[in-house]
């Protein structure tokens, strides 16, 4: 939901080193103190600990959640870019909520951009960058099995974010990045769904093997059809919270 949240532009567009990723230390390293406050605020939202209506004060968040001023504004601002939260000209914030017909139209804006980087990651990505694609999704496959919750909703992001930069298209991974920024929240809800990790995993596979034959068609149908799966599952999320 970057929201703010996202892997900067120069990161989609120039892809990775081919070696391997380290789990544990991609993920602390990655991660800063101010996504970290952004990930917890946009959870505790959309989780409805913190309700719709509700005056988000500076003062109060920096203390509940032990930081200084500056990341919750930072912060706030980012959160209001998904629709999370209601900014007003001198007064506090408010917590706000996207109507359901705003999020469903979202996600199939969002379902288009990725199954078109898909599709072109198919046509453009280099062996080196199939290779790392390849590591990338073993990884994803360790964290399934293990059930590693969070360390696959970090490495998740970096998959997608590797095949907006395997299009080619600068552009493309521009317009596809801000689109995720604001669904970032919604997506990540979709992993408190039971058995949500595993089918998350075999729809990659999907978009993976097609990318890694060079079938442009069935990677993108293949990843259009995972991100509408990912916005049906955040709506059986939010009916059960």
């Amino acid at each position: 939901m970057a929201f703010v949240m996202s892997t900067p532009v120069s990161e989609a567009v120039s892809a990775p080193s081919p070696q391997r990723p380290r789990r544990r230390r991609t993920a602390s390293r990655a991660v800063t103190r101010t996504e970290e406050l952004r990930l917890q605020i946009a959870d505790d939202i959309v989780r409805g600990r913190i309700a719709p209506g509700t005056a988000l004060e500076e003062m109060e968040l920096a203390k509940r959640y032990g930081v200084s001023r500056t990341p919750v504004r930072e912060v706030l601002r980012d959160l209001a870019a998904s629709g999370l939260v209601e900014t007003r000209p001198h007064r506090s914030a408010l917590v706000a909520k996207p109507s359901l017909d705003r999020l469903r139209g979202m996600f199939d804006v969002m379902a288009e951009l990725e199954a078109l980087c898909a599709g072109l990651s198919a046509v453009h990505m280099t062996k080196a960058e199939r290779g790392q694609l390849e590591a990338i999704h073993a990884e994803l496959a360790d964290l399934t099995r293990r059930g590693d919750e969070a360390n696959y909703t970090f490495l998740n992001d970096r998959f997608h974010t590797f095949l907006y930069g395997g299009a080619h298209n600068a552009y493309l991974a521009e317009i596809t990045l801000a689109t995720r920024a604001r669904l970032q929240p919604f997506r990540r809800a979709q992993f408190r769904t039971l058995g949500r990790l595993a089918l998350s995993y075999a729809e990659h596979d999907a978009v993976v093997q097609a990318i890694l034959r060079g079938d442009r068609m069935e990677a993108a149908s293949a990843m259009r059809a995972h991100i509408l799966t990912v916005e049906v599952a955040y709506e059986r999320y939010a009916e059960s919270v």
